[in-house]
């Protein structure tokens, strides 16, 4: 399923491009079970003698649309298979690890992984030891692949916002673990952003990052509620924010990095084809990005491919490239330490030469 994007492209005056698998760059919008490699899911449900439907198991990403409720629910369901296959600790790790390992092969010193512990909480014993398996697999990769790794724990805005207390608490009881933030996922149609404002309170008030998801199914209004009443700091997608400039504009002034994923939005059907995601529009207007794969199981795309899009459909050169990796490692959770060496690296990555 993994469709791996040619590292040196040619721009259209056919001269050659710097290898984008080795432009520093950071990873913050990344689902846990959506970043699973086909091959492994493969395996874990022949493990546990899951049958997956032809859309998961034919090495191809399977066609989706969500504009509607029909395919969003269809999306789901691919989901919910693919995440019912996660049952042990060493599933956890495995995913975690090979995460680690595909962002680090594509230039990713930096990755904020985003879970709903709830959804691994039965099969692994309950909500902390379901977050403790999960931070504890966070360690283990850092060790192994030299990833900086960190834990953003999102919400489900289709349950009840009760629920959304409950997870912003451990989220900022995990905090010195390795949890950086807050989310809040899934159809962002259902519920206002306004219903969770407490949770997000919580978790800001615990020192946490608040990134929830606006802007993709729905319009530029949604940008806005997740400005007022949740002050986000970073915005899951947004790019539905270029529809209005007064969203836009307040994006740029704030700050607020949005974390797209233009081979999702194509994939899902916000847009119709790669041109039409409106990067342009975007970088132009002052808007901080960070360029995300979503998830790669559905979508057949990982980091690399997305600054790949960027240069390929919507002609951004080197400079703006390394501009894009720069706004990912500001908007991410990083120790400043970590942030300096990496963008010092972005520095180097410009500094050679295209071939």
């Amino acid at each position: 399923m993994e469709h791996v994007s040619e590292h040196v492209s040619e721009r259209p005056s056919g001269q050659a491009s710097r290898d984008i698998s080795l432009l520093p760059k950071a990873h913050l919008h990344l689902h846990f079970t959506g970043s699973m490699r086909s091959t492994t899911l493969i395996e874990l449900a022949d493990k546990y003698g899951v049958h997956l439907p032809e859309a998961l198991s034919s090495g191809t990403p399977p066609r989706l649309r969500a504009t509607d409720e029909r395919g969003w629910f269809r999306f789901q369901r691919l989901y919910d298979i693919a995440r019912s296959c996660l049952r042990e600790p060493e599933d956890i790790q495995r995913l975690v690890r090979e995460a680690a390992q595909e962002d680090v092969r594509d230039g990713s010193g930096w990755l904020e992984i985003q879970v709903d512990p709830t959804s691994y909480a039965p099969l692994l014993g309950g909500l902390i030891p379901a977050m403790e398996i999960i931070l504890d697999a966070v360690d283990a990769a850092v060790r192994e692949t030299g990833l900086g790794m960190r834990v953003l724990v999102a919400a489900n805005r289709m349950k009840h916002p009760l629920e959304a207390r409950t997870l912003a608490r451990l989220a900022v009881r995990y905090a010195e673990r390795g949890v950086v933030g807050f989310g809040l996922s899934n159809d962002e149609r259902r519920g206002m952003a306004r219903d969770f404002d407490r949770a997000f309170a919580i978790a800001r008030e615990g020192g946490l990052l608040a990134a929830p998801h606006g802007g993709e199914l729905t319009g530029p209004a949604s940008v806005r509620d997740c400005l007022d009443d949740l002050r986000a700091a970073r915005i899951g997608h947004g790019v539905r924010a270029a529809e209005d400039p007064r969203v836009l504009r307040k994006l740029a002034e704030k700050g607020v990095t949005c974390e797209v994923c233009p081979a999702s939005n194509v994939a899902l059907g916000v847009y119709e084809k790669h041109e039409d995601v409106p990067l342009r529009a975007l970088f132009e207007a002052g808007v901080p990005m960070a360029l995300g794969a979503d998830d790669p199981l559905l979508f057949g795309s990982r980091l690399a491919a997305q600054y790949e899009i960027a240069r390929r459909h919507h002609a951004f050169t080197d400079v703006e490239l390394a501009e894009l990796a720069r706004q990912s490692i500001r908007g991410s959770a990083a120790p400043e330490d970590v942030r300096e060496k990496l963008l010092s690296g972005v520095d180097d990555w410009l500094a050679v030469p295209a071939p």
